[in-house]
């Protein structure tokens, strides 16, 4: 599918920006949201600003929207260490209130609130497409070894909220696809700390995965709403 306008929240990070280029590429217009409005300076690209704690200023990228509604959003943003260097708990005794606020704060509820402001602006007659990063950490039934708490709870939260989305915008948007993406392991910034120990072969190049991802959104159909889906397209189980 070729996507005729985009909105990119998260666009100055490793995937956001890979993806902003990526579909710039291809001739898609896009709004590329960061904090400070300074996403990816292309053709056909226009930049805002917004801040995932912030209400009032993703209302505001909304409202920039309305007037043009995209057919494609994209909500690359997800932290995994935050700037203080509090990174994921590898037990439950290093669990920290204010860490795990935090956390949900940028994995799950900024992103919800993209969605309440964002998702009403789509197409009831046409096609369209809202998807999220997300992490196949987040999986319960997959998940063999614990560890990582927050940073767990927080995209398998991610996850249920994108299944409540799609059953919500079903009943007056049954065209649209609500969906999360696994993008796998990127290197990326919020990867950096942990890539000594990957396997040789597991790490994928922001650009790489960009496609990677774009490809998977071709083959999504509104049957496929809910749901979330790694970067070779395969379902990941809730």
């Amino acid at each position: 599918m070729i996507w005729n306008r985009a909105a990119i929240y998260g666009a100055n990070g490793g995937i956001g920006s890979a993806l902003t280029h990526a579909l710039a590429a291809d001739g898609t217009r896009i709004l590329a949201g960061s904090r400070k409005g300074d996403g990816p300076d292309l053709q056909g690209v226009s930049r805002f600003a917004f801040d995932l704690a912030d209400e009032d200023s993703i209302a505001a990228s909304a409202a920039l929207l309305a007037t043009d509604p995209p057919d494609l959003v994209i909500v690359a943003t997800g932290v995994l260490t935050l700037p203080d260097g509090s990174g994921p708990e590898r037990s439950l005794k290093h669990v920290d209130p204010s860490v795990m606020d935090a956390i949900f704060r940028l994995n799950t509820i900024g992103p919800a609130l993209i969605a309440k402001h964002v998702l009403p602006l789509l197409s009831r007659d046409a096609q369209s497409c809202f998807v999220a990063l997300s992490a196949r950490v987040g999986s319960i039934s997959d998940n063999r070894i614990g560890g990582w708490h927050s940073y767990r709870a927080s995209k398998a939260a991610l996850n249920m909220l994108i299944r409540n989305f799609a059953i919500e915008m079903h009943r007056t948007h049954n065209k649209a696809i609500i969906a999360a993406l696994h993008p796998g392991t990127v290197d990326t910034q919020l990867s950096k700390p942990f890539q000594s120990n990957l396997p040789q072969g597991q790490l994928t190049m922001a650009d790489s995965a960009a496609r990677n991802l774009l490809n998977v959104l071709t083959h999504l159909t509104p049957e496929d709403s809910g749901k979330i889906f790694d970067y070779k397209g395969e379902e990941i189980a809730s």
